[in-house]
């Protein structure tokens, strides 16, 4: 590997993005940071004007205000960018020039830190620690509660063959079911335990199923939208189990709406996300789902414990589903994060495309 070589993917892997400027405030240069963070493609945006690039911003960013290039660094912080997809990010913005032998500026290095980023690393953390933290209080609880119950059936059992009266038997039969139905319900708050059965599948597929089978609950009350990226990689992990994760999050997104007279809608959309954060570990393609409903939105009271088993905000809900969701997802190295505002809630997945941090 030439040095060139080696410097281009050094550059093009730092977690920071970074722009290179010309003197005349073209971009030279978009490392896949930045194209990740700003929405932007490299053969596309080559060559642009900043004016085209952050049209509305370039006073704030301090490089409109006059006709001579910056001879010292400066930084200007909290900054909202509007990209050119729509989209803002609140970044803190590092404009250097790069000077050469005669310290004459022969460009610009931007460097755009996300403000959001650090909050929402922040924030992954809390939740899979959350969410672990719930896992070991689910196992100890189960262990409490079976073995009792497994005492229980089995006495029931026992007193069942000395009744003397055969009608008595209908009172050992209702102990045996409610011993049943409480041990169905302590393995369902545990989530799957059963290995993962990781193998290569395309996303797409899976939605398309998970829309069938809903399409056919709900008929035509709700119109499912589908807005999917034909670029996206086959994904690994457990079909089944992504099925079951994704199917609890799309049928909640249509119980959400059952408040609408009309036009009740859920979107299923997918991305790619170029060296993306989860948790701890930075991930060079990450895929996003996202279940976009237009309902009311989630209460304020629900938002900080949404994934904690037993929580729900529907009367006739169990409060297992999301949780089971991201006990899933977060097997499969993944994370689930919501956004939520009257007649917008979204919820993205975000599963690692790369094989080797799939759990075998």
């Amino acid at each position: 590997m030439n040095q060139e070589t080696l410097h281009n993917q050094l550059i093009d892997n730092l977690s920071t993005a970074l722009l290179l400027l010309s003197p005349d405030l073209r971009l030279a240069f978009i490392n896949s940071s930045a194209q990740a963070l700003l929405a932007l493609s490299e053969t596309r945006t080559l060559g642009s004007s900043l004016a085209d690039l952050f049209p509305e911003q370039l006073e704030m960013i301090q490089l409109g205000e006059s006709d001579e290039l910056p001879e010292s660094p400066f930084t200007s912080r909290g900054l909202t960018l509007t990209t050119v997809a729509g989209h803002q990010v609140v970044v803190d913005c590092t404009v250097t020039p790069l000077l050469n032998s005669t310290r004459e500026v022969e460009g610009l290095i931007m460097e755009l830190h996300p403000v959001e980023r650090v909050l929402r690393l922040n924030r992954e953390e809390g939740l899979i620690a959350s969410q672990e933290s719930a896992r070991a209080l689910m196992r100890g609880l189960a262990h409490e509660i079976k073995n009792p119950l497994g005492g229980l059936r089995g006495a029931a059992q026992l007193l069942a063959r000395e009744l003397p009266d055969p009608a008595l038997e209908e009172y050992t039969k209702i102990i045996i079911a409610e011993s049943d139905r409480l041990r169905d319900l302590v393995d369902r708050m545990l989530g799957p335990h059963q290995k993962l059965q990781v193998a290569s599948m395309n996303i797409h597929q899976v939605l398309e199923h998970i829309r069938t089978l809903l399409q056919a609950e709900v008929g035509n009350s709700v119109e499912f939208l589908r807005d999917y990226d034909p670029s996206l990689p086959d994904l690994k992990g457990d079909r089944s189990q992504l099925i079951q994760a994704i199917l609890n999050i799309v049928r909640n997104a249509v119980q959400a709406t059952e408040s609408l007279d009309s036009n009740r809608t859920v979107m299923m959309r997918t991305r790619v996300q170029r060296q993306f954060t989860i948790g701890a570990r930075r991930y060079r393609l990450v895929c996003r789902i996202d279940v976009v409903d237009n309902g009311p939105g989630i209460a304020d009271a629900l938002r900080e414990s949404l994934f904690v088993p037993m929580v729900s905000g529907t009367p006739q809900g169990s409060g297992l589903g999301l949780a089971i969701s991201q006990s899933i997802v977060n097997r499969h190295q993944g994370l689930i994060e919501f956004r939520s505002e009257p007649g917008n809630t979204e919820f993205s997945i975000y599963i690692p495309l790369d094989i080797e941090h799939a759990e075998n």
